[in-house]
């Protein structure tokens, strides 16, 4: 079988079909049903520094009005948890699961450090973990809580306090196990309360065949992708580990497809290829909000999506402004004022306007 060879834009059109990013009116192109799809399709959006309700609602075929993502973690729709970087992330009840086992991989509270610190073996978590269940079954509950029921264990007791405080770093154990996720509210006081409070929940599987799963939905969400995508990804964001990685990857080659993309080696899930090579290259912009899956999935050092001279403004947590996929400038509001520091580009005007929409303001485009 030939190797399927297209260029660079249109690879990036392909990918944000799959992302539902195309413009409206452009052909083929369809937003998610809603936002679970979103979140399911992305893997997760960041909470800290970006605007997970704006990505969300960019993302629908129909318009949601804004506060979609706190509506849809109250019903249970969507969770919070920790994940990725070690950060908050906003995931779906169905897949989260596989990227926790990913992060909790590496044991980290296995660590002597780790024993020695908190006085605490790795025999004793079982218990631990069984503790704190039953406690954030009736959640959400403040930390509070948890601190209140360890503080008579004779075993436990000296660890009320992390919870009291709350020790952020010794909670996201819990949260990678399965045993906790974060209340619904994306504003206000941390709240506990057990991922099962969504109805989708699917639990945490084995090591091996989360591994995999996560392997796939990156390929068919940020393809065309190369092994060094994953090891950002999968990698440094949840440290799963190199050897886990590229064994994973090794194990589903066969599902594969080999792309040529201007020269440079990439790969989409077979299944896609058909689909990839239909693709026109269309002009799009997108006014996407900062720490957006669009480049946070590649990675700012990904030249496809960020290149250099931008990357510092998107480490900055700045608003990108994307042209046929490629980050090409930053966006503010002010008031009613929508400040664009791009070069111009056909369709901003339109983008402005459903941006405008989206925010629930009328806003006036002021370009350089």
């Amino acid at each position: 079988m030939s190797t399927l060879r297209v260029t660079r834009r249109q690879a990036l059109a392909w990918r944000m079909r799959r992302q539902h990013l195309s413009v409206p009116g452009a052909s083929g192109a369809a937003g998610a049903g809603d936002a679970g799809e979103v979140v399911r399709t992305l893997a997760a959006l960041s909470v800290f520094g970006s605007d997970p309700d704006l990505a969300v609602r960019r993302r629908l075929a129909e318009p949601r009005q804004p506060g979609e993502v706190q509506r849809a973690l109250r019903d249970g729709r969507l969770l919070r948890t920790f994940s990725f970087r070690g950060s908050v992330q906003v995931m779906a009840p169905e897949t989260a699961g596989s990227y926790l086992a990913l992060r909790a991989a590496g044991r980290q509270w296995e660590l002597a450090s780790w024993v020695e610190h908190y006085r605490l073996r790795a025999e004793d978590w079982p218990d631990l973990r069984a503790a704190v269940r039953e406690v954030v079954a009736g959640g959400p509950v403040p930390p509070q809580a948890v601190a209140d029921a360890l503080a008579g264990s004779a075993r436990f007791g000296h660890l009320a306090r992390e919870f009291a405080e709350p020790n952020h770093t010794f909670l996201k154990p819990f949260a990678w196990q399965g045993d906790i996720a974060l209340g619904p509210e994306l504003d206000g006081p941390l709240a506990l309360q057990s991922p099962t409070a969504a109805p989708g929940w699917a639990g945490v599987p084995p090591l091996d065949e989360a591994g995999r799963r996560a392997v796939r939905e990156y390929v068919g969400a940020y393809g065309p992708a190369a092994p060094e995508h994953l090891h950002y990804w999968l990698g440094e964001g949840l440290s799963a580990g190199r050897r886990r990685i590229d064994r994973w990857w090794d194990e589903l080659h066969g599902d594969l497809a080999e792309v040529d993309v201007e020269g440079e080696p990439r790969w989409v899930l077979a299944d896609h290829a058909d689909e990839l090579a239909a693709v026109p290259p269309e002009p799009t912009v997108l006014l996407l909000p900062a720490k957006d899956a669009w480049v946070m999935g590649p990675g700012t050092k990904d030249t496809w999506v960020v290149p250099p001279e931008h990357r510092a403004a998107m480490t900055r947590v700045a608003n990108p402004v994307v042209v046929d996929g490629v980050v090409r400038g930053t966006w503010r509001t002010d008031g009613d004022v929508l400040e664009v520091a791009a070069p111009p580009s056909a369709g901003l005007t339109a983008e402005a306007d459903r941006l405008g929409a989206l925010l629930g303001v009328g806003l006036r485009l002021r370009t350089p």
